[in-house]
Order: C-alpha cells, then structure tokens, then sequence
C-alpha cells in the first residue's frame, strides 16, 4: 500500500516576508555607502563624540563603522539568500535555518543599536542602527511563517 502525503504548504506570508527582510536588508547594507558619498552623518557623528580628533582620525573610525554596516550586511544577505533558498526547496532544515539565523541577526542587530563606547553613546549612529534592525522584524514574521508551514 502506497501512503500518499500532501505537499508542504507554507502560509501566503511566508515569501512575502523573506523577500521583504531581504530588501530590507539590502536597504540598511547600501545605506552607510550612500551616506559616505552625501551626507556624512557617520562622520559628523564621530565628530560629535571626538571634536578634538583630526579629519584623519575620523575619517578612519567613519570607515570602520561603515565597512562594519555593510558587512554585517552582506552576511545578512546570504542568510536571506540561503533561507529562501531552503524554504523553497521545502528543505527539512528550513526551520532550523530559519530560526537560528533570525537569532544570529537579531542578537547582532540589537548589539550594533545599543553598543556605545568610549565618548560615543552608540558607536553607530541611531538612524543606521535602526535601518539595520529593520530586516529582523521581517525575519520574526518569517520564522513565524516556517514554523508554521504544514
């Protein structure tokens, strides 16, 4: 006897959401570039917590903090790319992905908001540590989503 089983059926916002965080995501990752060739609020607000330092000391920690944003980024990138990826192929694991990247993110996210040193009282500006949050409350609706997959 043959026992047949019904395909997997993921709720309607299930893509919807994993597309959103990875556009979200795509936004907070070009962001910190667009502001280095504008506005420059990442150097003013090194500035801010260093008005002694010469430009070039703060034109180095603005470098840092930006390679920083888009880094963690182009990471958060490939994880929307591989959980995608895996709820697509109605992977086994896609729970699993899911869920522990959103955890990673999320943890990582919620650091970079609140994270402060020496004379700054964060370390990366509100604006772009709140762009950066953004893709982790896709990611909660998300795994939401995969786990609710039937």
């Amino acid at each position: 006897m043959t026992t047949i089983t019904a395909p997997t059926r993921s709720p309607a916002y299930l893509k919807k959401a994993l597309y959103a965080g990875l556009l979200l995501t795509i936004v907070a990752t070009v962001a910190p570039l667009i502001d280095l060739a504008t506005a420059d609020t990442i150097g003013e607000h090194v500035q801010s917590a260093y008005p002694d330092w010469p430009g070039d000391e703060v034109g180095k920690d603005r470098m840092a903090i930006t390679v920083y944003l888009v880094a963690v980024g182009v990471l958060g990138l490939v994880g929307w790319l591989w959980t995608l990826a895996a709820v697509a192929r109605d992977k086994r694991g896609a729970r699993a992905i899911g869920t522990t990247l959103f955890l990673l993110g999320a943890t990582v996210q919620l650091t970079t908001l609140s994270i402060g040193g020496e004379a700054y009282t964060t370390i990366v500006p509100t604006l772009h540590g709140l762009l950066a949050i953004l893709p982790s409350l896709a990611g909660l609706v998300a795994v939401v989503g995969i786990w609710r997959r039937r």
